[in-house]
């Protein structure tokens, strides 16, 4: 079977076959790098990746991020450690609701994303789905008066922020992403360092943008997210186990959907660090952002 890549009905994303990614030559491969950077999610179904495969191939992206010290991979769980579900209102499950809201991973980090790969290795009945929206086709769209307005402006990301929106209360040190010191200060436009397409780099990790009150920045961030995550730039994935989703956190953003606590979804998720030179806080700003067009 050749390899096939079919672009979805969205303005993202693709869905990849006739491969097995535990026996990726270097050509397919290269095919498989040039679709990401073109459609920035891949969906490959029916892969049922082993933990150990599923890092060898994020690697073929980058550096592994480690999420925890000494594991390239997480497991993205309501089960608990003992094989029970996890209670509501937990740490655990205070966190997978968190990731229901629209975002981009590592964003709060001092060095954000490049890439992230999720597999599915149990799925619900019903729900659970994952949906990415084009940040890409969103900058697009604003036209050029919103461009202009937006060129300069930078926000901060904090992990802190984001989880408190929804009622979740951390402190310091209780999980990835819940450090002491300053939040990190992005541009609220993000130049892709391989294709410079731009796009909107937001989600519910941004807040704050330095310059405007309190209230006008949380109705810009508001709007901006609202109208990037519209059809046609938003894609639906409803998981079957074995599946394999990886995409590109400089283009795009994501959530979880809900699903019903009392079934099992159990995930593997494996995240690419990003370049310093374009996915640390002090990455190009706005006159940089003019000058590539």
């Amino acid at each position: 079977m050749a390899l096939s890549i079919e672009p979805t009905d969205a303005t993202l994303g693709a869905i990849v076959t006739g491969i097995e990614l535990s026996a990726l030559d270097d050509a397919t491969w290269r095919e498989i790098e040039t679709a990401f950077h073109e459609h920035a999610l891949l969906i490959f179904p029916g892969q049922s990746l082993a933990p150990h495969t599923q890092v060898i191939f994020a690697t073929r992206f980058g550096e592994i991020e480690q999420l925890y010290a000494g594991y390239d991979s997480v497991a993205l769980s309501n089960k608990d450690q003992k094989g029970g579900m996890a209670e509501e209102g937990s740490y655990q499950m205070e966190i997978l609701r968190g990731n229901e809201g629209w975002h981009t991973d590592s964003s709060y980090m001092p060095l954000a994303a490049k890439a992230s790969l999720l597999s599915a290795r149990v799925v619900p009945s019903k729900g659970g789905e994952t949906e990415w929206a084009d940040a890409r086709a969103a900058y697009d769209g604003l036209g050029e008066t919103a461009q202009f307005h937006v060129a300069d402006l930078m926000a901060h990301h904090s992990y802190f922020h984001s989880q408190a929106k929804i009622g979740h209360q951390v402190e310091v040190g209780a999980g990835y992403g819940f450090y002491e010191g300053a939040p990190p200060l992005r541009p609220l436009i993000k130049v892709h360092p391989v294709t410079g397409r731009k796009a909107l780099y937001i989600g519910r990790h941004a807040y704050g943008i330095p310059g405007l009150a309190e209230e006008e920045s949380e109705r810009l961030l508001h709007d901006l997210l609202t109208f990037t995550c519209q059809p046609p730039r938003t894609y639906t994935h409803a998981w079957q186990a074995g599946d394999v989703a990886v995409w590109d956190n400089r283009s795009v953003l994501h959530r979880a959907r809900p699903f019903d606590h009392r079934e099992a979804r159990e995930m593997l998720h494996t995240r690419i660090k990003g370049d310093p030179t374009t996915e640390s806080e002090h990455a190009p700003l706005s006159s940089d952002l003019r000058t590539r067009g």
